[in-house]
C-alpha cells in the first residue's frame, strides 16, 4: 500500500477503483450528464464511464457551467466517488464541493503518472491522503 498526503478541495472519504487521464477535462461537452460517459472526441478516455470511479486528472479546463455538469452528474447516480487533481481550478472544485465529492489535489506525487487505471484508491479529504490500496 502506497499513502500520499494530499490538500483537500473538498471533504469526505470515498474508495474505488481510479480511472486515469493525463488530459485536462472539461465536464460540459467532455462529460454526459446523463450517463457518466466521456463523449469529447479525441480525448484519452472516450468511450469510458467515470461513475463510481475515483477520476484522477490533471485538472478541469473550459466553461464556468462544469461546475453544474459535475451536480447533474452527482443528481444522475452517474459521478465518480471522489476526485484526485493535481492541481484543482475553482470550476471543478465549486462543482465537488456542491455535489459532495470528495476532491484533493497536491499529493506528494504526481497522481496521473502514480495512481494507474483499475488500481484501488481510498480518497481521505477528512484528514487530507490518498492510499493506493
Amino acid at each position: 500500500m502506497i499513502e500520499l498526503k494530499a490538500h483537500i478541495i473538498s471533504r469526505g472519504k470515498a474508495q474505488g477503483n481510479a480511472l486515469v487521464t493525463t488530459s485536462p477535462i472539461s465536464f460540459l461537452g467532455s462529460i454526459d450528464p446523463k450517463t457518466g460517459n466521456v463523449v469529447e472526441k479525441g480525448h484519452e478516455l472516450l468511450g469510458k464511464s467515470i461513475k463510481g470511479k475515483v477520476l484522477v486528472f490533471p485538472g478541469g479546463k473550459g466553461s464556468t457551467v462544469g461546475s453544474y455538469v459535475i451536480y447533474q452528474l452527482k443528481k444522475n447516480n452517474a459521478a465518480p466517488c471522489a476526485m484526485i487533481n493535481i492541481k484543482t481550478e475553482p470550476i471543478v472544485a465549486v462543482g465537488a464541493i456542491i455535489s459532495d465529492i470528495p476532491l484533493v489535489d497536491q499529493l506528494e506525487k504526481n497522481p496521473v503518472t502514480t495512481i494507474k487505471t483499475g488500481d484501488k484508491v481510498l480518497v481521505d479529504a477528512i484528514v487530507g491522503k490518498v492510499a493506493i490500496l
